[in-house]
């Protein structure tokens, strides 16, 4: 028999709050053009370097800035406007576009032909305004839906977030092979352009509590003693953050697109688009279908599952396959997503929502800058299909410890 609660389960709850519809648009056109821009620099850098290394780079000069800031985004985040911090956000991001428009305007022939330096200058500046836009949306998300819509809120960013990844990518990579890069950056920079405008009309936006006394450093100190005290929200990002180190292949994506599969920047665009593809339909299934039973051992099983899917994409020789393979990884990918969210926003007071945000945002979103370094320093050591496939293993390996340390994660049903 369902449970109260279960046979009202409304799918577009938290999409019937304007305020939210409004977040959610900025959120989609902010995702669409970082995402292209994604795909855009790794094929711009690769085709001035022909290093996988110097992909992985690009990753690191995003992830340095990140993991030394993004503790202060959070602190930031719980004592000034959410809204107003976004804001400033993707305005910024929408300048340190137009500095790669510039740049590759100028640099199209002459010395500057095959430089990549300035564009991992502009990458770094990326990073810093991540470090601080990413604690402020993530807490603004929240605190604009009442705590019942946490789950289903949760869910609709997700898929949100992965439509922007599916699209983004493939739009960057036809807009680079039909009018090459100086095109797509210039698109990228009208659409983070029009995330800042999405977000103006949003008006219901709470006040932060009042700070308790302390330095910043006592503040910052407080979301981290928070984090370590909750051993269910600390295993669940922790997992999230060593699987996506080693088992993240989106790094170098432009290697086997070019050297494996044999296709061109349109077949890159696909590549990384296809985990979003998976993604975004299993978003919005979690989202019909409703609170979800067994949610620590389902978490397990979907890192483990985005793992042997890691392996499998190593070892294909077919770009359809690949594709598929990558869909699937997406698939799993958006379910723990949704899961951690959840956990995150329903274990965490609204008053510590920036800071915990941020310590979530060094585990999980740095992984993915520190997992691209990662990935492109393997792939320079062991070979490129060795590299992904250690990866995976080393996902699987991760999954079986966490499963072993973390036992009330195992054994956790509801998130409620």
């Amino acid at each position: 028999m369902a449970e109260e609660g279960e046979a009202s389960h409304d799918p577009y709850a938290a999409l019937r709050d304007p305020d939210y519809r409004w977040f959610i648009h900025s959120l989609g056109l902010a995702t669409l053009g970082l995402q292209m821009q994604g795909v855009v620099v790794g094929w711009q850098v690769y085709a001035r370097t022909g290093d996988a290394l110097a992909l992985g780079l690009v990753g690191l000069s995003e992830a340095l800035p990140f993991l030394l800031l993004a503790l202060f985004g959070g602190h930031a985040a719980d004592r000034v406007s959410r809204r107003g911090i976004c804001l400033a956000s993707l305005l910024s991001l929408a300048l340190c576009s137009a500095l790669l428009w510039s740049f590759t305007w100028h640099s199209r022939t002459g010395p500057l032909a095959r430089a990549v330096w300035p564009i991992y200058g502009v990458i770094f500046l990326t990073g810093i305004v991540r470090a601080f836009y990413r604690p402020a949306n993530t807490a603004l998300g929240t605190e604009l839906l009442p705590r019942a819509l946490y789950a289903n809120g949760a869910s609709w960013r997700s898929s949100v977030f992965h439509t922007g990844m599916v699209v983004g990518p493939a739009l960057g990579g036809l807009l680079y092979a039909w009018q090459g890069p100086v095109v797509a950056h210039g698109t990228v920079m009208v659409l983070l352009a029009l995330g800042f405008l999405a977000l103006l009309p949003v008006r219901r936006v709470p006040r932060p509590a009042a700070p308790r006394g302390g330095s910043v450093l006592a503040s910052l100190a407080e979301g981290i003693r928070f984090v370590r005290s909750e051993r269910l929200l600390l295993g669940a990002i922790s997992l999230d953050l060593f699987a996506v180190l080693f088992g993240g292949a989106v790094a170098v994506l432009p290697v086997f697109a070019k050297d494996v599969l044999r296709t061109g920047p349109q077949g890159l665009g696909a590549l990384r688009a296809a985990p979003a593809v998976g993604s975004v339909l299993m978003g919005v299934a979690l989202a019909h279908l409703g609170p979800m039973r067994r949610a620590g051992r389902t978490l397990l099983l979907c890192v483990g599952g985005f793992g042997v899917a890691m392996i499998a994409f190593a070892l294909s020789r077919s770009l359809v396959l690949s594709l598929l393979i990558l869909a699937a990884a997406g698939a799993v990918d958006s379910v723990s997503v949704v899961l951690r969210a959840t956990l995150l926003q329903t274990l965490t007071p609204d008053a510590m929502l920036g800071r915990v945000s941020s310590v979530n945002q060094i585990f999980i979103g740095s992984s993915n800058e520190l997992g691209a370094f990662e990935s492109g320093v393997a792939a320079r050591l062991l070979g490129l299909i060795p590299s992904v496939v250690f990866g995976g293993c080393m996902t699987l390996l991760v999954v079986g410890l966490t499963a072993w340390k973390v036992p009330a994660l195992r054994r956790m049903d509801r998130i409620r």
